[in-house]
């Protein structure tokens, strides 16, 4: 008796598939970040005056923080089929909201 097989055959994705998908998710977390980090500055002036309330100092640090995390992610890229299939829907859903935010923001 033998057991059936478990592993899932590496499949190949496509070029064209790959090619938008990263195009997408680089826009969308691109989008994010900037997003992010027009909200995170200083209510104040600058950024120099954000040490005068800790809730200027609290937001930049976050913001900071997201930022640097989503520009480390914008350099991994997926590891299968299904993470450039899910990049593909969510970066063309999300890309104009993340646009709509970020002219509205601004």
């Amino acid at each position: 008796m033998s057991l059936p097989e478990t592993h899932v055959p590496n499949a190949k994705v496509p070029a064209w598939q790959q090619f938008v998908g990263l195009t997408l998710r680089s826009v969308f977390l691109i989008a994010l970040a900037v997003l992010t980090f027009r909200v995170a500055l200083p209510q104040n002036e600058t950024i120099a005056t954000a040490y005068d309330t800790p809730n200027d100092l609290v937001r930049l640090a976050l913001g900071f923080a997201v930022c640097g995390w989503l520009v480390f992610e914008l350099f991994r890229l997926p590891r299968d089929v299904g993470g450039y299939r899910s990049w593909l829907y969510i970066g063309a859903a999300g890309i104009p909201f993340a646009l709509i935010c970020l002219y509205y923001t601004w």
